[in-house]
């Protein structure tokens, strides 16, 4: 019987040069090394998400000075959030924010997210995290007060988003988790 080589260590990875993700063969130099600072930059904001998590969690600050992570992770100390939660209102709509926090005497919801990338990131995820949180602990959005952060390029974006917005997602996610439902059973 033929034996292959053990190559146990890379189970669960994917190389850039992948058969599964083939398109890399019709890329020229400029394409594969954006290619590789991209997947270098999602690696770094996995470790960074990590390491915020860790500081967060042992109230451990960082100096006073504007730079992305330094301000998310005093912040969120500064307003006592929940670093990595997820917020899950069914098995088609789910998701991990990386930081939150609901006073209920308020009825105040902060949403924080961190942001390594250098192009502008959009308030449309915060806001979806918004919906999730409004339907999983049914709140709903017209009876609290939201924020929404974005950390990113040593900036803060701050959004109180419309309640109708918040409304008009809610109603997405009803819509679509019933559609996914109704195709996993047609497909069945």
């Amino acid at each position: 019987m033929f034996h292959f080589n053990d190559h146990s260590r890379l189970a669960g990875t994917h190389a850039l040069l992948s058969a599964s993700n083939y398109h890399w063969i019709n890329y020229d130099e400029e394409k594969m090394a954006r290619v590789f600072y991209e997947k270098m930059t999602a690696v770094m904001g996995t470790r960074l998400h990590a390491f915020a998590k860790e500081a967060i969690l042992l109230g451990v600050k960082m100096a006073d000075v504007r730079k992305t992570l330094n301000m998310y992770i005093n912040d969120c100390i500064g307003y006592r959030m929940e670093p990595e939660k997820t917020l899950f209102v069914t098995v088609n709509c789910y998701g991990t924010v990386d930081a939150i926090k609901f006073d209920e005497v308020d009825m105040f919801l902060r949403i924080f997210d961190l942001k390594n990338g250098k192009e502008p990131a959009s308030m449309n995820q915060l806001k979806v995290y918004a919906a999730m949180f409004c339907m999983e602990y049914g709140y709903p959005p017209n009876k609290i007060r939201t924020e929404l952060r974005i950390y990113q390029n040593d900036d803060i974006a701050v959004l109180e988003p419309e309640t109708h917005d918040i409304f008009f997602i809610i109603d997405r996610i009803r819509h679509h988790d019933r559609l996914i439902n109704e195709l996993r059973e047609e497909a069945s």
